[in-house]
């Protein structure tokens, strides 16, 4: 039987009566999925132009959770020795810059990539599977990926209003 495409927005219609595994997953891949919909198609001066008074941009959205991902899947729940979680300031601070040599692409790339190791390592855990975490004590996967779901959930707000200022382009579709 050949694999079937499923859109990723259908995907926590989906999930409605899978397990919590199921529905969770589903939820954040729809989300994940939004924030690569909002920069799909865009210049690399037009994902970079600042649009609001922060420096939030829709490349730096995409740069930040990237290494959010990074973050709470494989440096927490997998981390390489001497690999360890940022502070709030340092991640706030680096994670948003984009560097002029950094393209569009070059970061859908590294968000998609990122994604990908994010899904392979939860897969390894159950959802009770806890560990430390430096600022809050213990998290679960469970914890992880609600917040997953919330970080990305909001930040895929934000890009949709920066698309919408960029050009006019609202929407999940």
């Amino acid at each position: 039987m050949a694999d079937i495409e499923i859109d990723p927005t259908l995907a926590p219609v989906l999930a409605r009566t899978g397990d919590e595994r199921a529905v969770l997953t589903a939820f954040l891949d729809f989300h994940r999925g939004i924030v690569l919909r909002k920069v799909r198609g865009l210049a690399d001066v037009d994902a970079r132009r600042r649009l609001v008074p922060s420096a939030t941009t829709l490349a730096g959205l995409l740069k930040h959770l990237t290494q959010i991902e990074r973050n709470w899947f494989p440096i927490l729940l997998e981390p390489a020795p001497g690999e360890v979680f940022p502070t709030a300031e340092e991640d706030a601070a680096a994670s948003f810059a984009v560097d002029e040599g950094e393209t569009l692409d070059a970061l859908v790339d590294a968000y998609e990539r990122a994604c990908a190791r994010s899904r392979e390592v939860a897969a390894r855990f159950p959802l009770e599977h806890v560990v430390p975490h430096p600022q809050l004590g213990e998290v679960s996967l469970r914890w992880i990926l609600v917040h997953m779901i919330e970080e990305t959930a909001r930040h895929a707000g934000h890009a949709d209003i920066l698309r919408e200022l960029t050009d006019g382009e609202t929407g999940v579709l």
